[in-house]
């Protein structure tokens, strides 16, 4: 799989100066967080599950999480943990399919060891297990499960942690639970793939909901959360985690109280307009803003809810012609020294040892979603990402 990869080669070449690399379920860690993209969400109930998972993956979708837990009842779960082993059945049977990288979010660690055996041969297709409500005492015994389920099953899992909890929010338990969590995902670095932001239970703790014309920033004591977790849990020192960018509930919105926050001119330029006006009625000019405050803040990827999000996201997430230029002259070997040179696009200053670890992140960036040709914009990225 890769990205953009469900759109036809003559146009990946016109929009692409260097195209996103092929990846699978087996590729090198760092290249898979790094590639989760836009995760998209869904309950394991549904009861076309396998045609849907199909269906998304036609569409450019290359992660998903199949949800056992707070997007069903609780009287539920059994008839979803059925649903999906008979589903994994039926995605097995059809060999002329990829999938993209499954998930499975669980409630408990018991599941993870009995979905695992359920599961038998069709294990193959899972890419492992999303734990919600992780905190240090709670996340343990899930960690432990995974690590167990693998050696059974001989097929690599992954972990994806959600950091969600009460414990999280309050000022006064906040650099407690984040030093537990450091502990418990060091202890598991090697399965351990991404963490996840749950800010819709973030919010819950205050009784707040974020408005679709505000970004989690705006809700500034979500994004005092982030801005810690990131800090203690995603630097660039090889002792971070990647960190992905918290959901983006709304998918049309009835009024508005604030004027859209997309600029008129990129899509005059692209003679996109019509595009903007579909952006802006289904509520997805915030999404796009608060994607770009996720690369700005330190996140990469971001948990999806409704399929009309996910080229948004990927098409945020293509490295530009400026940046890679930017991120290839700091990285060039006779550079080692340090200093500071101009930039090519004769517009900033490029400080190498400052700007290193940008451009190395850069660089990742740059190989999964790939670099814009220097006269696209994301706009024709996010136009050509959009299934017709």
């Amino acid at each position: 799989m890769r990205h953009f990869g469900h759109i036809a080669p003559e146009v990946r070449q016109h929009l692409f100066h260097r195209e996103p690399c092929a990846f699978d379920a087996e590729s090198p860690a760092r290249l898979l967080s790094a590639a989760l993209g836009a995760t998209l969400y869904s309950p394991a109930t549904r009861p076309r599950l396998a045609d849907d998972i199909v269906k998304q993956t036609s569409r450019g979708v290359v992660s998903m999480v199949l949800c056992l837990e707070d997007s069903i009842g609780d009287e539920d779960v059994a008839a979803g943990e059925e649903n999906l082993v008979r589903q994994f059945a039926d995605l097995a049977a059809r060999e002329d399919v990829e999938p993209p990288l499954l998930f499975i979010r669980v409630r408990t660690p018991e599941q993870i060891p009995d979905l695992v055996q359920r599961l038998g041969r069709t294990v193959r297709l899972l890419s492992g297990f999303v734990f919600p409500k992780f905190t240090e005492e709670r996340g343990i015994p899930f960690l432990e499960a995974l690590a167990g389920a693998e050696q059974a099953s001989g097929r690599r899992l992954f972990g994806m942690p959600v950091l969600e909890t009460p414990e999280l929010m309050y000022r006064e338990s906040r650099v407690d639970a984040l030093e537990g969590i450091a502990r418990a995902v060091d202890k598991y670095r090697d399965r351990v793939l991404a963490l996840r932001l749950g800010v819709t239970d973030f919010c819950s703790s205050y009784g707040l909901r974020r408005a679709p014309d505000m970004t989690a920033y705006d809700v500034q004591i979500v994004a005092s959360v982030i801005a810690d977790v990131v800090n203690m849990l995603g630097r660039a020192d090889g002792t971070g985690f990647t960190v992905t960018g918290p959901v983006w509930e709304y998918f049309r919105v009835p009024e508005r109280m604030f004027k859209p926050l997309l600029r008129t001119s990129p899509f005059l330029e692209g003679q996109a307009v019509e595009l903007r006006e579909k952006l802006i009625e289904h509520a997805m000019d915030g999404l796009l803003r608060e994607i770009s405050l996720d690369h700005a803040n330190g996140l990469l990827g971001k948990t999806c809810i409704h399929p009309s999000h996910v080229p948004a996201v990927h098409a945020l997430s293509v490295v530009s012609h400026e940046e890679y230029s930017d991120a290839a002259d700091i990285l060039r070997p006779e550079r080692g020294g340090g200093g500071v040179l101009r930039s090519q696009y004769t517009n900033k200053m490029n400080e190498v040892k400052p700007h290193r670890a940008w451009a190395e992140r850069t660089m990742l960036r740059a190989e999964v979603f790939g670099v814009a040709n220097e006269d696209v914009s994301f706009v024709d990225l996010l136009a050509a990402g959009i299934p017709g």
